[in-house]
């Protein structure tokens, strides 16, 4: 397969993304007077929604769930008690520019600060991604830590999303991680399979398998909240991915008013496992400013996590978790 086979799909459709809360209303035939509220707040966070994600919202529809997730609201403004900017410490285990280390046996790269949709609820939206590294230059800091460190087997590329980056930025990653002997796993975080499911192309596939070749696993994680996220042109994306022999693992996040009954737990994992996907991980909100009206008290995650195991089998089931700065693992909130 060549390896310079076109990319501009996905890119075309980015650059079509809705970035003016005014034009996301109209194109839902939501009224304006909604328009000065969602502008206040877009300014500290900027709305940004890929067109195939705008096409699988009802129109008309406030409370539509997919359009909860990216519409901005004047809650996002409130300063709550117990809310902070960096809840999660990821500048506290951040050992280099563009390297976060927070659990034994591996490594986070914020390979990019860049994202497809602009989720409101993002733990990482005050994130300073402009002290990142941007030349691969300045990476290089970076792959001499990772190859210095033995007692890491596991990198993750995270941001930002990574598949923001183009095909021949994101091959020099994979290449540069495939090539150091004790990481025997490439994990990649993103959203984008599920919000701008053009990013998967072969182009992406060829340089996936590439790094499976080399003899380092690849394992990619997604982030699909809602059943209706779930789409045909994403099932095909997933699909594409599962073929080349890359396993598919799903992280959804708690939401008040988006996921927060069981029907629609239920439903998002049965879409997930009848296509393969491991439902992995429901987070409990991280407790970050902004972010406070999506939050669902722990009694209720929990509640919802008993019921779910009555109605699905074991493996659809995700583990219920928080993310407590300082700790060495994810916590589990269920026994």
């Amino acid at each position: 397969m060549s390896s310079t086979l076109p990319e501009t799909t996905w890119q075309q459709s980015l650059a079509q993304s809705i970035r003016d809360p005014r034009e996301l209303l109209a194109r839902l035939g939501l009224p304006e007077a909604l328009f000065p509220a969602a502008e206040k707040s877009a300014l500290l966070f900027p709305l940004m929604v890929p067109p195939s994600f705008l096409a699988r919202m009802e129109p008309g529809k406030l409370q539509d769930p997919l359009l909860r997730q990216v519409l901005p609201h004047l809650n996002e403004q409130e300063q709550v008690p117990g809310f902070s900017l960096d809840a999660v410490g990821d500048l506290q285990v951040r050992s280099t520019p563009g390297l976060l280390q927070k659990y034994q046996g591996r490594a986070l790269l914020i390979a990019s600060g860049a994202c497809a949709i602009h989720c409101r609820y993002c733990f990482r939206r005050h994130y300073p991604y402009g002290e990142e590294p941007r030349t691969l230059a300045e990476w290089e800091s970076v792959w001499r830590a990772l190859e210095q460190d033995e007692s890491l087997h596991e990198v993750i590329l995270s941001g930002g999303d990574p598949l923001m980056l183009t095909d021949a930025r994101l091959r020099v990653f994979c290449e540069r991680i495939a090539a150091i002997p004790h990481v025997k796993r490439l994990r990649i975080h993103s959203r984008l399979p599920v919000v701008l499911p053009d990013r998967i192309h072969p182009g992406l596939i060829e340089i996936l398998e590439q790094v499976k070749s080399a003899g380092t696993t690849v394992w990619m994680v997604i982030h699909a909240n809602h059943p209706r996220e779930i789409s045909g042109d994403v099932e095909q994306a997933i699909q594409q991915l599962m073929q080349s022999g890359i396993p598919v693992l799903n992280q959804a996040v708690l939401l008040k008013g988006i996921n927060d009954d069981v029907d629609t737990l239920e439903a998002l994992c049965e879409k997930l496992i009848n296509l393969g996907v491991m439902p992995y991980y429901l987070h409990q909100l991280d407790r970050v400013s902004g972010v406070a009206h999506f939050e669902v008290p722990e009694e209720q995650g929990r509640a919802l996590i008993r019921e779910l195991r009555t109605r699905l089998p074991g493996y659809a089931v995700p583990q219920y978790v928080r993310e407590i700065s300082g700790e060495p693992h994810k916590t589990p909130l269920t026994d």
